[in-house]
């Protein structure tokens, strides 16, 4: 089958296309026919051998599908063959075909487009374990996200206002602000200047959560607008830069820094638990189809891209020029 595969540890544009061998089917697996692709950044840590788990090489990298089941191993019965669905997978993504496992592969309902419910595989996840899981964000309180306009940051927007939070949304760029106008965001915002504009918005009184997928210059200012009993989330550093912070400032303000990884929930970290928290991770996945049913979320995609050009595809999410999610099409 058609695949980009990786030799060896390697730069991403160094990432070639030819062919791969069609997955064996085993029990408790779901044969997919690949629709969809989502391109990550973390894809380029992930081939040169600098994330966490490292894949038996060679293989094909791609991490979020979305497709249409031909066909289940034994023991399967939460898709059938014919059943349009997402699945945030091991590797494999940048092909025809894959074998995910049944623990995650959700159905996709009716009326939701395949190449939208990429984002459901990582994006909205993330932004929900990180806000309502880690952070237990709650009605009215005041959240802040960085990177508002991207994958992660544009879900987290949406998830904070379903929950009933007063969201400020930070991008930069008069489209990126019009997108996030568009979601009725009261507030939008530029980097530039952001602390004191912070300050403005909420009179002095600070911010109950900042979610921050961005890092480096702006995480210590981030720190700096929350209130007593604050919390900021970091789940990722599209800066290039992975700031650090005394443990003073954390007492002296009585606040909290805490991470999330969506990877520990689908297997990826180095004890694979998907399956203890796989109930948990369907109740979340029900919980975001039905936000998008009554209109509350609004999966975006940005530009779609044939396997052939998936360099110019992951130079669209590099150059954060990206307002919602960047896929391929195997």
């Amino acid at each position: 089958m058609r695949a980009v595969v990786c030799e060896d540890w390697c730069d991403y544009d160094d990432l070639t296309v030819g062919t791969a061998p069609v997955p064996d089917l085993v029990p408790g697996g779901v044969r997919i026919r690949i629709e969809y692709a989502g391109v990550s950044f973390a894809t380029t840590l992930v081939v040169a051998g600098k994330y966490q788990r490292k894949p038996p090489l060679p293989f094909v990298p791609g991490t979020e599908v979305a497709g249409t089941v031909l066909e289940c191993g034994d023991g399967v019965t939460r898709c059938k063959p014919g059943d349009r669905v997402l699945a945030a997978v091991d590797w494999g993504g940048y092909a025809e075909q894959m074998v995910a496992r049944e623990a995650n592969v959700h159905v996709v309902p009716d009326g939701l487009p395949l190449d939208a419910a990429v984002a459901l595989c990582i994006s909205y996840p993330t932004s929900f374990g990180g806000l309502c899981w880690r952070a237990n964000l709650a009605k009215g309180e005041t959240v802040l996200v960085h990177g508002a306009a991207g994958g992660v940051g544009l879900a987290a927007v949406e998830i904070a206002m379903a929950v009933g939070a007063r969201v400020i949304a930070v991008a930069n760029g008069d489209e990126k602000q019009a997108i996030l106008r568009d979601r009725s965001v009261e507030h939008v915002i530029a980097t530039d200047g952001f602390r004191e504009k912070v300050e403005k918005i909420t009179g002095g009184n600070g911010l109950d959560v900042v979610y921050d997928p961005v890092g480096g210059p702006v995480s210590r200012p981030s720190i700096s607008c929350l209130r007593p009993g604050g919390r900021l989330v970091t789940i990722g550093y599209a800066a290039g830069e992975i700031p650090s912070i005394t443990f003073n400032v954390l007492l002296v303000k009585n606040i909290s820094v805490m991470g999330f990884n969506w990877g520990e929930y689908v297997g990826w970290s180095p004890v694979d638990r998907r399956e203890q928290y796989a109930a948990a991770v369907a109740e979340m996945m029900q919980t975001l189809l039905g936000w998008w049913q009554e209109g509350k979320i609004r999966p975006t995609v940005h530009a779609s891209f044939d396997l052939a050009d998936f360099r110019d595809a992951m130079r669209e999410v590099r150059g954060r020029r990206a307002i919602g999610r960047v896929v391929l099409t195997p």
